[in-house]
C-alpha cells in the first residue's frame, strides 16, 4: 500500500472517529434529518463546486451510471445517514463506533454473495471473534439481555447504518467501474442530500435555528467538509485502488478515535466496551490477514528471518 492512500485512510478514520461525537452534540440541536440534511446539503455543494472548477462534468457518464448514482446515493447517503444520526440519539458514541467497527465483516460477507468474494477459515474465524466483541458492547455482558435480546434501539439503528454503508462500498465496486472516485461521491451524494433535505422539511426541529449555536453549526460543518467531502473522497479513492477489503480495514481505527475523544471530554467508558473494542479490532485485522495465526506462519517467519541472516 502506498503511502498517499494509507494517508487517506489514516485521515478517514480520524475525521470519522470524531464525527460520532459530533453528531451526538449536534442531535441537541438539530432533529436526526435535519443534521444529516444540513451536513449533505453542504457537502454536496461542495463537492459539485469541486467537480465542476476540475471541468470533470461528463455527460456520457451521467447518462451510463444515472440509476447506479441514484441507487448508491438512496442506499450509503441517504439511508446510512438517516439511520445514523437516528441512532445517534439513543445511543453513546462510543457504542455507535464499536457496531460500525464491524464494517469490515459486514463487506466481507456481502462481498461473498454479491461479487462473489471467496470467505476464507481465517476471515469467518475473525468474523465470529469480533461479533462477540460487538455482543459484549452491545449487551454490556448481561446474560438477561441476551436472553431478552433488549439490545437498545439506537444500537439497533446503527447496525441498519453500518448494513447501508457496506452495501454502498460493495455495489459501488460492482456497478460504478467506469466511473472515478469523485464522480461518484459527487452525484452519490446529490441524491442522498436531496432525499434527505426533503424528508428535513416534514421533521421538526427541537429548537428554532436563530437559538442554534454556534458550536452546533460548527459540527454540522466539521461533518460537511472534513467527514463527508474528504472523508467520502478518501475512501472511494482507496477503494477505487487497492481494493474493498483492504480499504475496509481502515474502518476499525475509528472506534479507537472516538474512545480517546469521548475519554478526553469525559464521557465515562467501561471496561467492558474496552475488551469489545480489542475483540472487535483483533477480529477484524485477523480477518483482514494483518494477523495470522498457527505454526505454519510461524515457520514462514522463521525460515525468512534465516535467510535474510544467511
Amino acid at each position: 500500500m502506498n503511502g498517499k492512500v494509507f494517508g487517506m485512510l489514516l485521515g478517514f478514520a480520524i475525521v470519522t472517529g470524531a464525527t460520532f461525537n459530533l453528531a451526538k452534540y449536534a442531535v441537541h440541536y438539530f432533529s436526526a434529518v435535519s443534521a444529516a440534511g444540513w451536513r449533505f446539503g453542504i457537502a454536496a455543494i461542495a463537492m459539485l463546486l469541486i467537480l465542476l472548477i476540475q471541468k470533470k462534468v461528463k455527460w456520457a457518464v451521467i447518462r451510463k451510471n444515472g440509476i447506479n448514482y441514484s441507487l448508491l446515493g438512496v442506499i450509503g447517503i441517504f439511508g446510512f445517514n438517516a439511520f445514523f444520526f437516528f441512532g445517534m440519539k439513543h445511543t453513546s458514541p462510543l457504542n455507535g463506533a464499536l457496531i460500525m467497527a464491524t464494517n469490515p465483516l459486514a463487506t466481507t460477507i456481502l462481498a461473498y454473495f454479491i461479487l462473489k468474494t471467496p470467505i476464507t477459515k481465517r476471515q469467518t474465524a475473525g468474523i465470529i471473534f469480533a461479533l462477540f466483541g460487538v455482543i459484549l458492547v452491545l449487551t454490556h455482558g448481561s446474560w438477561e439481555i441476551i436472553r431478552t435480546l433488549s439490545i437498545s434501539k439506537g444500537d439497533m439503528l446503527i447496525l441498519l447504518g453500518n448494513v447501508c454503508w457496506a452495501l454502498y462500498g460493495v455495489l459501488g465496486r460492482k456497478y460504478l467501474k467506469t466511473s472515478s472516485s469523485l464522480e461518484t461521491t459527487t452525484y452519490t451524494m446529490i441524491v442522498g442530500a436531496g432525499c434527505l433535505v426533503l424528508l428535513a422539511l416534514f421533521s421538526p426541529s427541537p429548537q428554532p435555528l436563530s437559538s442554534i449555536t454556534i458550536s452546533a453549526w460548527g459540527a454540522i460543518l466539521f461533518m460537511a467538509i472534513f467527514t463527508s467531502v474528504l472523508g467520502y473522497l478518501w475512501w472511494n479513492k482507496a477503494m477505487e485502488v487497492i481494493g474493498v477489503g483492504k480499504t475496509s480495514i481502515f474502518f476499525n481505527l475509528v472506534p479507537v478515535v472516538t474512545m480517546i475523544l469521548s475519554i478526553m471530554t469525559g464521557t465515562p467508558v467501561s471496561i467492558l466496551q474496552v475488551i469489545g473494542t480489542i475483540m472487535v479490532i483483533l477480529g477484524v485485522l485477523t480477518s483482514s490477514g494483518f494477523l495470522k495465526f498457527g505454526k505454519k506462519h510461524k515457520y514462514h517467519l522463521i525460515r525468512k528471518s534465516a535467510s535474510k541472516n544467511a
